[in-house]
């Protein structure tokens, strides 16, 4: 991809009056490891709008900006959200990095019977560092906004409430079939200004039980494959989620992922 400008990008809870103030981990960041000075341009996000903004206090614990100008934001016409079962946390947060950087616009982690009772057991204490995981990687590949991180849910329940166009579960069973042959019809007939949705749900290590798969199939997931290869929990997210983004053409969600026009 081609960017016109590589300014960072930092999101902040709002704007109003012509200015807005970044702050926590950002903030410190910014000043203490970026030495922002004032006068310095960046973009900020409140995950809706997109302002360029120039410095014009840089404290210790918050950033004060004026507002330059409101930059144009196209709606993404991809919504992706990803059904994760929990693995080993340096994996798993290894996996919902690159997820963001891939376009998922949700999160779910999933409580498989094949994932570790202990991960389970700490997932929840953990929540505050994906969220900043999910952040900090937005940022970087200057998403409009930070992906949804959902609460850890059972495979049925996540499963049950996932409505979107394309459902796929990715299987390493032998009558499963290719994910390019799911996805390649819906992605002929998409119009360019339609929006679709793809839910991709990822099982752990040794895969998903026959429960996991007929809850799967019971809620419109299809099983699909990535190849003969088994591959890593992690491994799985980047293929598969590369794949959509290939299917549905990674350029359609310019205005999300914050290219030319974002």
């Amino acid at each position: 991809m081609i960017y016109q400008d590589m300014r960072r990008r930092f999101f902040v809870d709002g704007f109003e009056d012509g200015s807005a103030i970044l702050g926590g981990e950002a903030a410190h960041h910014l000043g203490r490891v970026l030495r922002a000075e004032p006068g310095q341009i960046y973009e900020l996000s409140d995950g809706e709008t997109v302002w360029l903004a120039r410095t014009e206090n840089v404290g210790r614990d918050e950033v004060r900006f004026s507002l330059l100008e409101r930059l144009p934001v196209h709606a993404a016409p991809l919504k992706i959200i990803l059904l994760l079962a929990v693995v080993k946390f340096d994996r798993f947060e290894w996996a919902i990095e690159k997820a963001t950087e891939l376009g998922a616009d949700e999160i779910v982690p999933l409580a498989a019977e094949r994932s570790e009772k202990g991960l389970l057991a700490a997932a929840a204490k953990r929540s505050q560092r994906w969220e900043r995981i999910l952040a900090e990687s937005a940022q970087q590949a200057r998403r409009l906004r930070i992906p949804a991180l959902r609460e850890a849910a059972k495979p049925r329940d996540a499963f049950r409430d996932v409505g979107t166009q394309v459902r796929l579960l990715l299987s390493e069973r032998s009558g499963a079939s290719p994910m390019r042959e799911m996805l390649e019809p819906v992605a002929a007939g998409v119009r360019s200004e339609e929006t679709t949705s793809v839910a991709v749900a990822i099982g752990p290590e040794g895969g998903w039980t026959d429960a996991e798969f007929l809850a799967g199939t019971s809620a419109g997931f299809l099983e699909a494959a990535l190849g003969a290869n088994i591959l890593r929990t992690e491994t799985a997210v980047c293929a598969g989620l590369a794949a959509v983004q290939y299917a549905f053409g990674a350029f359609r969600q310019q205005g999300d992922l914050g290219c030319v026009s974002a």
